[in-house]
């Protein structure tokens, strides 16, 4: 089954202000509860064979991006699959899954499926196919912001700002890049 483009709503919701929405990423709340002396640091991928060459270097290059503008104080390590829906804990069948460690002791990371691209790519075309791939990847590493920060949301509103930032974070990416 193809991944549907998501729509975010874009009203304000009173659990989530906008003003919080923009400023995940940035947040240094992190700052309280992590010392990088006592954790290794950094944004790591590991990609699964047969992953589509343009996949690949589309998210290496958001990912020297973000390592330029943000900072990433707990190492996350994203695998990147060739399946079309990975099973989140739950059972459900999705794009990407966070895994939110009980403790700061255990690395958190990221899953996400990429073995939809072609179908995407025929469907609406390659930057879109790709930006889809680039806003699931985004849209967990909001998760991972959300886990290092502390905040307390409900898991609505975790997703709603999650969804957002993620449609900010790419409108910022495509603004030094004329395609993913």
């Amino acid at each position: 089954m193809p991944r549907k483009p998501k729509k975010h709503p874009r009203q304000g919701s009173p659990k989530v202000s906008r003003k919080a929405i923009m400023i995940i990423w940035e947040c240094k709340d992190w700052q309280t509860f992590l010392s990088s002396a006592e954790h290794r640091t950094g944004l790591r991928f590991r990609f699964e064979k047969n992953v589509d060459a343009s996949v690949r270097k589309a998210i290496l290059d958001f990912s020297h991006w973000m390592k330029q503008n943000y900072a990433f104080p707990l190492r996350v390590v994203v695998y990147v699959k060739n399946k079309e829906r990975i099973k989140a804990c739950d059972g459900e069948s999705v794009c990407g899954t966070f895994f939110r460690p009980y403790t700061y002791g255990v690395e958190p990371y990221i899953r996400i499926a990429t073995g939809d691209y072609s179908v995407l790519k025929k469907q609406i075309g390659r930057d879109n196919a790709l930006a889809s791939i680039l806003v699931s990847l985004a849209h967990e590493l909001t998760h991972y912001y959300q886990y290092i920060n502390k905040t307390e949301q409900t898991l609505r509103g975790e997703e709603i700002q999650a969804g957002r930032t993620a449609s900010i974070i790419l409108d910022r990416y495509a603004l030094t890049r004329d395609h993913p």
